[in-house]
Parts: C-alpha cells; structure tokens; sequence
C-alpha cells in the first residue's frame, strides 16, 4: 500500500511542480477524511491540483463554478413535480458526487455557501424533509480568492470549520515555472493519469490512519497547543476540542505518510499552520507566522 502512496504523490508532483508539501498536505487531508481548502490567486494552480487529486484516487469529480447568482438548489438538486406520476421526485444536483471542487467559492452569496454545510459535517443533504445520503468516499475541495478581490464574500467561521485543512500555493520557483511553460498543457497531462488507488484502498488506509498510535505525551502536548491559544492574547479565538480532534487525524496520516506507527511532535508541527491558521481568525493569511507562537512557545514535552 504504501508502494501506491509513492506513486500517488510522485505522479502528483509530476503536475504540480515543485509543490510537494502542500500536495503531501493535501493527501494527507484526504486520508484523515477532512475537506481542502486552498487559497490563493487565480492561475496557481489551484483547480489542477484538486483535478489531479481525483484522478490518482480513483474517484468521481464534479467541478462546481462558484457564482454570486447561485442559489443552493443549484448546489444540492432540488424536487421537481412528476406530472406523469402524479408526485414529487427529487432531482440530485452535482453535490452527488465522491470529490466536489467548489471552485471561488467565496464568490458565492452566504446563502449558496450554507448548502455545503451539512454536506461536509454529516455526508449527507436534506432537502423537503427528506435525508439523501452523499456517495462514499466524499470529499469537497474548495478554492478561494483572496478576500480583498472584487465580488468575494468572506467565509464565516462555521464554514471555514468544516475543512479539515487550508493550504496556499504560492508562485513556482524559477525551475518549476521554466518547465511549466516549456512543458506538455498540465490538463492533457491530467487526461493521461491513471488512477493509483482503488475506492477499497483508500478506505483501508482511512482506517489505517485511524490506528496510529498516539502515545500520553504526545496528548499532552497537543493539549499544551490547545491550551495556548485559548489563554494567549494573540489570538481572538483559541482552538476548539473540534480543531484538537481535527489537528490529531492530520497528525496521524501525516505519521502514515512518513511510514511511521507513532506520531512524534514533529508531525503534529508540520500539519498544525494547515489545520489551525484558518481557525484561529487573526486576519493573517500566512498560516505559518500565525502559529509562529506556538511553536516557539509551546515546549513539547
């Protein structure tokens, strides 16, 4: 299994050039069934990645266009009267899908954001009073514009709970960007992958992330983190016990990545900017100067 994880993340960084944290980070989200969120300008790469990610693994993938006209029913279906029949029969919208790429979903009013809200927490939507249940796996990346650029809506803080991780691309590096434009279209390369897990693979190592060993100390430390910054005044909101649990699962896969079956602090330190810097509302979009404090702080134990 982790032979297939090797070729995953090598085909991946045969796409996305010189990227390889964030799409380790990425995987890694999958892995601990949390959703993405990526953020940064247009024209990063941001839809490739996501594009990619659904190919190597295998997994159906509905791109959703993100506009401010948008109404949730154009996210989830709706119920449509069967004249015929002589009832009503609901129609899914594309949110059935196994991975959903929300694309600029910051685009979107308030309204149409709220319609992925159940999606993501219980994996399934209601509409009418009747409960549909999401196809499994399921997955949401979504993409997101800065907030300063014309016609965006910002997140609020329930929304942005519900991923599991955010991470920023950022520019390529002179090499990167020279074979980038030298290069075959990364979107015929994509057409060309071939997926490199199979839907009982992924849940395999679902539940292998899930029986990483966690040692007292470890708790411990994390517990610290928590703790930090509830009780520092550079923080206006501390972590809450969803984001503990939430910073633990990506511990653990990131330990599964690195071929390990205990999670050491240093795994907890390299998922924690992607898991806390979008939770903890400090208004800097650098997730790795606002948990600078904390793990200059923090000591582990």
């Amino acid at each position: 299994m982790h032979a297939a994880i090797d070729r995953l993340l090598a085909a991946a960084d045969g796409i996305i050039l010189g990227k390889s944290r964030q799409i380790r980070l990425a995987v890694c989200c999958l892995l601990a069934k949390g959703h993405l969120l990526i953020e940064d300008i247009p024209g990063v790469g941001k839809t490739t990645l996501s594009h990619t990610l659904a190919r190597l693994f295998g997994l159906d993938y509905q791109r959703i266009q993100f506009t401010s006209d948008m109404l949730p029913a154009d996210i989830i279906g709706s119920t449509v009267f069967d004249a015929q029949a002589h009832s009503f029969s609901f129609h899914p919208g594309p949110l059935f899908n196994q991975m959903i790429l929300a694309d600029e979903i910051n685009r979107a009013s308030p309204k149409a954001q709220s319609a992925l809200l159940e999606a993501m927490e219980e994996r399934q939507v209601t509409v009418d009073g009747v409960t549909y249940a999401l196809p499994q796996p399921f997955f949401v990346i979504a993409t997101q514009n800065p907030i300063q650029q014309i016609g965006t809506f910002p997140l609020p803080e329930s929304q942005l709970d519900r991923f599991l991780m955010r991470v920023e691309l950022g520019y390529p590096d002179h090499q990167a960007e020279r074979e980038l434009l030298m290069g075959v279209p990364r979107h015929q390369l994509i057409s060309q992958l071939p997926a490199q897990l199979t839907t009982q693979q992924l849940a395999e190592l679902q539940q292998a992330v899930q029986q990483v060993h966690v040692a007292p100390a470890l708790l411990d430390y994390l517990q610290a983190i928590i703790k930090f910054t509830r009780d520092s005044d550079q923080y206006p909101c501390g972590l809450s016990p969803r984001a503990g649990q939430a910073l633990l699962a990506a511990a653990k896969a990131w330990t599964l990545l690195s071929r390990r079956h205990s999670v050491l602090p240093e795994d907890l330190q390299a998922v924690l900017p992607a898991v806390a810097g979008h939770r903890l509302q400090t208004g800097n979009h650098d997730s790795g100067a606002v948990v600078a404090p904390i793990l200059k702080r923090v000591p582990v134990f």
